[in-house]
């Protein structure tokens, strides 16, 4: 086996910065929602960070809020962005609605209907799906970055599907404890096409507002490694 063969590489995946949308709509693969202010200071939080390291390959979903987190450091960088539909958020039959306060849309009854198979899960995208899409863009980026690193922005409940095929863990999770704060870089450590390590930490975790993380995790916390 060559040298090449075994060469150590790095992909990362990056979870958008935080998304203006004051009316609180899930708003899923829908057009049109941008990163906020303190969103686009999370992403030049993520630019500054892993700017320094060696990245020569960079793709993103297709919607809004992830090519914006993409492009500060693409351009630090000097690479081009990639658009890769695979990465793309989940599917939720719940797109469009709120899930705050009065408008709750688990309140109303006739939504219930979608909730009987949480394991799938019935109210979207199956589970596997997305792993499977999700790594399969991890295998494209690890093999144009082979010896380098890649980064790859998708969206929270893809990477952290990707995450869980990955460590041979059940889907079924509450979401509250998904490890996957906005801007949080997940990254998967191959050697040649072996996946030999996990690795977590949260570049602009001190910018995330109380009560909106999505993990009790600190900015201070050292990444989690953890061996598939």
């Amino acid at each position: 086996m060559s040298t090449a063969d075994r060469a150590d590489t790095v992909v990362h995946l990056v979870r958008h910065g935080e998304v203006h949308n004051p009316e609180g709509i899930l708003y899923g693969r829908r057009d049109g929602y941008h990163l906020s202010a303190l969103g686009q200071r999370m992403a030049d939080r993520v630019a500054e960070r892993l700017g320094e390291h060696d990245i020569v390959h960079v793709r993103s979903s297709p919607l809004e809020r992830a090519r914006e987190t993409a492009a500060p450091l693409a351009e630090v960088r000097e690479v081009e962005v990639e658009i890769d539909d695979r990465v793309i958020e989940s599917l939720n039959t719940f797109e469009g609605l709120r899930f705050a306060g009065r408008d709750n849309a688990l309140k109303d009854p006739r939504t219930w209907r979608h909730l009987w198979n949480p394991f799938r899960p019935s109210w979207g995208e199956p589970y596997r799906e997305i792993a499977a899409r999700m790594f399969a863009a991890i295998r494209d980026a690890r093999d144009a970055a082979r010896g380098h690193e890649a980064v790859i922005v998708s969206h929270q409940l893809p990477i952290w599907t990707a995450r869980l095929a990955a460590e041979k863990r059940s889907y079924l999770h509450n979401p509250r404890s998904r490890q996957c704060t906005l801007c949080s870089v997940t990254s998967f450590h191959f050697t040649g096409d072996e996946l030999t390590l996990l690795s977590y930490h949260e570049p602009a975790g001190d910018l995330i507002p109380a009560g909106d993380r999505s993990a009790p995790f600190s900015a201070g916390d050292a990444p989690e490694e953890k061996k598939p």
